[in-house]
């Protein structure tokens, strides 16, 4: 008697439904706990509130106070921004990682974060003071696009650069990314020399990282973003999955390496420099994320890019959660959180998954 025939796992749909399933329903879980969390209470009337608006014919519930108030307009925007914010870490992670087959890489080495950090820096001692003024309607957007501005900077030039020095090497386009890291650096500590008390303030809060100004344009940009950067993936999974053989492997079956590192690199660029543009520097969303994804379901960029954006947004969800909620009525900047309970989460990681990815 012949045993009954396995299914397929075509495009890892066998496994990949279950885990999607378990993180998008934490990742619910953690978004309630999360809204309702905070030293303002939060009832079932003031969501009542939201949900059947006096004027129902306005486009945004309008006069709320109390806690419907903070529901709408810091609670709700903030858990979403975190979320995209952290499922595009999460995403940009596990394309660098896939790109240079190395559970240990993140967007950092590119450079990227670097750079938008480097691009904010010379804004905020620039706009605050007498060499530049503008209207007081960009303020709010001078320092995000900035910062965008100069991750894409960062992009192209190590996409220059690499090409100039060691076309189609991978290991050329990482040390191009260290010696831009360390240029970026050598800006930020020039403008922090230069800053005033008050610059020093500034500088020192966006560069420990904050989802404080979160509000719903930056939720809907973002959101758009992150829809707009999925589309990609369906031409580059299977090249990253050939290239984890190697780059000259993955050259002998029609990967054009060149090409897939360039659009790897703009992908990564653009969601990293929003990312630190919106919300400054969280360190350890990008690096965890997809390593836990890979230690949960295996190696395959079919599975591990879906997934990587799920893990990243509930990192920093809970991450985010628990900044402003520790220490009440005061708040912990996110990046400082990350980073205390990322490295030892991390190593920890690495000592359990050992030998894994070598």
């Amino acid at each position: 008697m012949s045993a009954p025939a396995v299914p397929a796992m075509a495009g890892g749909g066998r496994w990949r439904a279950p885990p999607a399933l378990l993180l998008g329903g934490t990742l619910l879980l953690a978004g309630v706990l999360a809204v309702q969390a905070g030293a303002v209470p939060v009832g079932i009337e003031d969501w009542w509130a939201l949900l059947a608006p006096a004027d129902a014919t306005a486009s945004a519930p309008t006069g709320l106070a109390g806690g419907a108030h903070v529901l709408w307009h810091l609670r709700l925007p903030r858990a979403l921004l975190a979320i995209l914010v952290g499922a595009g870490m999460g995403l940009a992670g596990a394309l660098t990682q896939g790109l240079f087959r190395n559970p240990l890489a993140d967007p950092g080495l590119l450079g990227v974060s670097a750079g938008a950090a480097c691009a904010a820096a010379v804004t905020i001692v620039l706009v605050s003071g007498p060499a530049l003024t503008l209207p007081p309607a960009w303020r709010p957007w001078t320092l995000p696009v900035a910062a965008f501005a100069g991750a894409l900077g960062v992009c192209f030039t190590l996409d220059r650069v690499a090409r100039w020095i060691t076309p189609g090497s991978i290991s050329g386009l990482l040390l191009t990314g260290v010696a831009l890291n360390a240029l970026a650096a050598a800006l930020i500590g020039l403008c922090t020399y230069l800053a005033t008390d008050e610059q020093l303030r500034s500088l020192s809060f966006w560069t420990l990282g904050s989802l404080a100004g979160a509000r719903w344009g930056l939720v809907l940009v973002m959101g758009g973003l992150l829809l707009a950067a999925v589309w990609p993936l369906r031409q580059i999974v299977r090249s990253l999955n050939a290239l984890a053989l190697g780059e000259a492997a993955a050259g002998h079956v029609g990967v054009d390496v060149q090409r897939l590192r360039s659009r790897v690199i703009v992908l990564v660029a653009v969601l990293a420099g929003f990312s630190v543009a919106w919300c400054g520097m969280i360190g350890f969303i990008g690096l965890i994320a997809p390593h836990l994804v890979r230690t949960w379901v295996g190696g395959d960029q079919r599975r591990v890019l879906p997934l990587s954006p799920l893990m990243g947004g509930l990192l920093l969800l809970v991450a985010d959660t628990l900044a402003r909620t520790v220490a009440i009525p005061a708040e912990i900047p996110v990046g400082i959180f990350t980073a205390l309970l990322g490295s030892p989460f991390f190593l920890i990681l690495l000592r359990g998954a050992r030998g894994r990815f070598t």
